[in-house]
């Protein structure tokens, strides 16, 4: 099993650095609601052995009245010093969740395709959610609890021990056994509790996995299959709960059981020495007896808590390991790093280029080519050939391994990651939208003029079911599921070509658009390339016939190159391709 990382600890305490503040105001809080609870017992004991016991005269303040107000307004100050405390906590803590949120989301927009594909959704929302809200209670809470209950402690000891060390032994006699019980408890809570994380991130998944693939599940019949699925994981997330459940409430329990154990014998003990049946004069006064009893109550609380503490500690930190680790995960660059920032002009080119998502498993082998500015080009092949991953490597989502890529002459890593990315413009075939306005989708919240959007739109043939659908403020629901499949492609040709790019990537873009609308695409496309590099992962061989060249791959090989008609005398692959009419998968 793995350990906290004891870093873990030290990264909790730094973030708490722009807001100690609120911190000091807290711990000052802390102190005088201690004072408070050391205080009213010691009046009562006064009260007993002075005025009820020994019948001392009062006077003034030094009266039962005057040390009863003096009670109340102790209760009254210890109490309004509490609720500051709390409401100071609570800003303090939703403070550093609030920074620790964003800066979880901030990694993960600028972290690389290949670290995003290694966690998943499920385990991505587990820690910007899950994980995150379980510090809060590490911050709001235990952080200061620890403060509160270790200086109530070593001042309840230093009280016991001033008034008489006899019953101080007496009380102190429970330490070990309450040591023993937490333990022997705590273990199995921490282990219990690294499984109930685990099992949760799964769930996370199943849930982001299938809801996104719920039209899969249904065409196939797989309801029942997934339901069981998810029983399954349910009925260990339950279990392990439970178990959490059944430590936690033994844990209280057993603590008051030691507590009652010894302020029963500390009652014996001490109404023996009053009377003096353990020989000897009777020393112990009465108060002192009843300040003990308190003292007793108030010292087993905070061992208590900070048996629990111990517990929730635990947990925050399993949750730190898991964030940290994340935000530890190798960034991408700086979107301003590089030292090369001239606006793309167009040029592409791969010198043997290899490439592989594992080891050892090469999905291009010394890709070379060349596509000159304003040129349009397509490359065809089958699942696994290499296609998309040529896209990657343009957009710099991935590093090959062996050799260069090049725009404009330059190696894509002197390239500033902004400048890169603002020349290129890829269309996918799984095409996503964003909850908002259609202008929102198109612009990305760039500052695009909407006389530009419009003409994007034009030009994408997607003005016209715009139109009637509310214009540029139309709503987009969530995943655009409030227009069709083609539509949705319109609108992602449309957001594309609206940022002017040198770069033009349509990734098996006409997929999923019927053939009058591939029409309208391919016209507009012989509009909007001129001038422009043109890439195309074709789905239709029929739609890239018009390119200047075209790229046949093979197991991450190109082994055919030329347009349409050099490649039709050729009779190779792509000369078969055509004649059996088979669309490139």
């Amino acid at each position: 099993m793995k350990k906290n990382n004891p870093s873990s600890l030290i990264r909790l305490a730094k973030m708490m650095k722009p807001y100690m503040k609120y911190l000091y105001f807290v711990f000052f809080c802390v102190l005088v609601s201690n004072l408070g609870v050391l205080v009213k017992p010691y009046l009562v004991k006064i009260i007993i052995d002075d005025f009820l016991t020994k019948g001392f005269p009062q006077n003034g303040i030094y009266s039962i009245t005057g040390l009863g107000i003096s009670y109340f307004l102790v209760v009254l100050i210890s109490a309004g010093f509490t609720m500051a405390q709390r409401r100071t906590l609570a800003r303090f803590g939703q403070a550093i969740l609030h920074k620790l949120r964003t800066d979880v989301m901030d990694h993960i927009l600028h972290m690389p395709i290949k670290t995003l594909d290694k966690y998943g959704s499920g385990r991505l929302i587990t820690r910007s959610t899950n994980d995150v809200e379980t510090l809060d209670e590490f911050y709001s809470d235990i952080l200061v609890t620890l403060f509160q209950d270790i200086l109530l402690l070593i001042s309840l000891v230093f009280m016991m021990i001033q008034m008489d060390w006899q019953l101080a032994l007496v009380a102190f006699i429970g330490i070990p056994i309450i040591a023993l019980i937490t333990i022997s408890i705590r273990k199995v809570l921490k282990r219990n509790f690294e499984r109930m994380k685990a099992i949760i991130g799964r769930i996370n998944g199943f849930f982001a996995e299938n809801i996104a693939g719920m039209r899969i599940v249904q065409a196939f019949n797989r309801q029942k299959n997934k339901l069981q699925e998810f029983q399954e994981l349910n009925e260990s997330y339950l279990t392990t709960t439970l178990i959490q459940l059944k430590l936690h409430s033994m844990l209280r329990p057993a603590m008051e059981v030691v507590n009652s154990m010894i302020i029963a014998l500390l009652i014996w003990f001490g109404y023996n020495r009053i009377v003096g049946n353990l020989g000897g004069s009777a020393v112990l006064k009465l108060g002192v007896l009843y300040a003990f009893t308190d003292y007793v109550k108030q010292f087993f609380e905070p061992i208590n808590e900070l048996a629990e503490t111990y517990t929730t500690i635990q947990s925050a930190l399993v949750s730190a390991d898991r964030i940290f680790s994340l935000l530890d995960e190798k960034n991408q660059e700086d979107p301003f790093e590089g030292d090369w920032s001239q606006p793309i002009i167009g040029k592409v080119e791969f010198r043997d280029v290899w490439f592989a998502y594992d080891a050892d498993n090469w999905i291009l082998k010394g890709v070379s080519f060349t596509v000159e500015p304003g040129e349009k080009v397509a490359f065809v092949g089958s699942t696994g050939a290499g296609k998309t991953t040529i896209i990657n490597l343009i957009g710099r989502y991935y590093i090959p391994q062996k050799g260069t890529v090049l725009i404009d002459d330059i190696p894509l890593e002197r390239w500033q990651l902004k400048t890169l990315r603002s020349g290129i413009s890829v269309v996918l075939q799984d095409v996503f939208l964003f909850v908002g306005s259609i202008a929102d989708n198109i612009s990305i919240h760039s500052e695009l003029s909407e006389e530009r959007i419009q003409q994007a739109l034009e030009v994408s043939c997607a003005s016209e079911f715009v139109a009637e659908c509310g214009g540029l403020k139309g709503e987009v629901t969530e995943a655009g599921m409030n227009f069709s499949t083609g539509q949705r492609q319109l609108l992602s040709f449309a957001r594309a070509i609206a940022r002017d790019p040198a770069i033009l990537v349509l990734d098996e873009a006409t997929a999923h658009i019927d053939t009058d609308t591939e029409q309208m695409i391919q016209d507009s496309i012989g509009k909007i390339s001129k001038d422009r590099t043109s890439i195309f992962i074709a789905h239709r061989l029929s739609t890239i016939q018009s390119c200047d060249c075209i790229f046949v791959l093979e197991k991450g090989q190109i082994i055919e190159q030329g347009n349409h008609e050099t490649l039709m005398r050729k009779n190779g692959k792509y000369a078969a391709l055509v004649h059996s009419g088979q669309k490139d998968s």
